[in-house]
């Protein structure tokens, strides 16, 4: 599956996911390619969905060398990790958890061979996905801090986003043609 076969599998209600799509895998002001098809490719494995990610690394393989797209996997396994264990921290608001060292093996986030900003930018928008609030002021913070534009910031949120949300409609739009039901809580 390829970007146009991505769009046009969409149903007419999400039409504006077809548009938002375009927009965000379009040419982008002030993000370069790696990271935005860095943080595409990372996203697209974080929704767990099939034809997105079939659809966005066919199209990465094009724009990032083999270590860039190695690192955005990285991202996405690692942060998928991550974001469990410090999302369940964080919701637990327990000082005491966040003093004892996480005693999770990370080192292919020091061993990928992509840029290190782009590699923080695309573990905030796999945050983003996961829902881990913690890990994502860590990622912006350290984006900040590495001069990376609010902009771009902003830009992997946008990605992180529209494939979520197509995914999501793909799924439901799956389900439903199987012959699932849905019912409505009463």
């Amino acid at each position: 599956m390829n970007l146009e076969q991505l769009r046009d599998v969409l149903p007419d209600y999400a039409k504006d996911l077809r548009l938002n799509l375009g927009s965000v895998l379009g040419e982008i002001p002030g993000m370069t390619a790696s990271q935005q098809w860095g943080t595409a490719l990372a996203v697209a494995i974080a929704t767990r969905n099939a034809q997105v990610q079939q659809a966005i690394a066919a199209e990465a393989a094009t724009r990032l060398s083999a270590e860039e797209q190695n690192a955005a996997r990285i991202a996405a396994a690692i942060m998928a990790m991550n974001n469990i264990y410090y999302r369940s921290l964080h919701l637990l608001e327990n000082e005491n958890y966040l003093k004892s060292p996480a005693g999770l093996r990370m080192n292919a986030m020091a061993q990928h061979q992509a840029s290190k900003v782009d590699f923080e930018l695309w573990a905030l928008a796999v945050s983003a996905v996961n829902g881990c609030g913690m890990c994502i002021q860590s990622h912006q913070k350290k984006l900040v801090s590495e001069g990376v534009s609010d902009d771009v910031i902003r830009m992997a949120f946008r990605i992180a986003a529209v494939l979520q949300a197509v995914a999501v409609t793909l799924e439901a739009e799956a389900a439903i043609s199987s012959g699932a039901t849905l019912t409505r809580a009463a």
